[in-house]
């Protein structure tokens, strides 16, 4: 379906869309172990971008505050380990590969950088959507 447009040229946002983009983080700790399917990269990102902002925040202030043992900051790595894995492995499959190439150092990375797999693949549907129309015009043919 084409976006609806505003009188300026803007496209209007559904207020759940914009809840469902705007809280990526709480979206993949909702998914907590959730090693199937896709995500897609801005799912990814925001989500890792987020862990870096909030983990940067905890060190802050547990060095203003000078409680030098890290234990903040460890108790919300470990909290945020499966959540990471499994937005990971759900990461590799939306570009078609195993969950397990998240292991391989500088190839995950770009990997983590690359497009989706256009249509739908053994994990799933495309997250964008780009590609799974191709499902439609196959009913009624067999």
């Amino acid at each position: 379906p084409l976006p609806r447009l505003s009188a300026d040229g803007r496209e209007i946002v559904p207020a759940s869309r914009m809840m469902r983009e705007g809280l990526w983080h709480f979206n993949v700790l909702k998914e907590y172990a959730t090693f199937t399917g896709r995500a897609r990269r801005k799912e990814y990102w925001m989500f890792t971008l987020f862990n870096i902002i909030i983990s940067f925040i905890i060190s802050y202030i547990e060095i203003s505050s000078q409680i030098y043992t890290e234990v903040y900051s460890t108790i919300y790595s470990i909290g945020v380990l499966v959540p990471s894995l499994a937005v990971g492995v759900r990461r590799m499959h939306d570009v078609g590969k195993s969950g397990w190439y998240l292991l391989i150092p500088i190839y995950n990375l770009v990997l983590a950088c690359t497009d989706s797999e256009h249509g739908p693949n053994k994990w799933g549907n495309n997250p964008k959507g780009i590609g799974n129309e191709d499902l439609i015009g196959q009913i009624g043919k067999e």
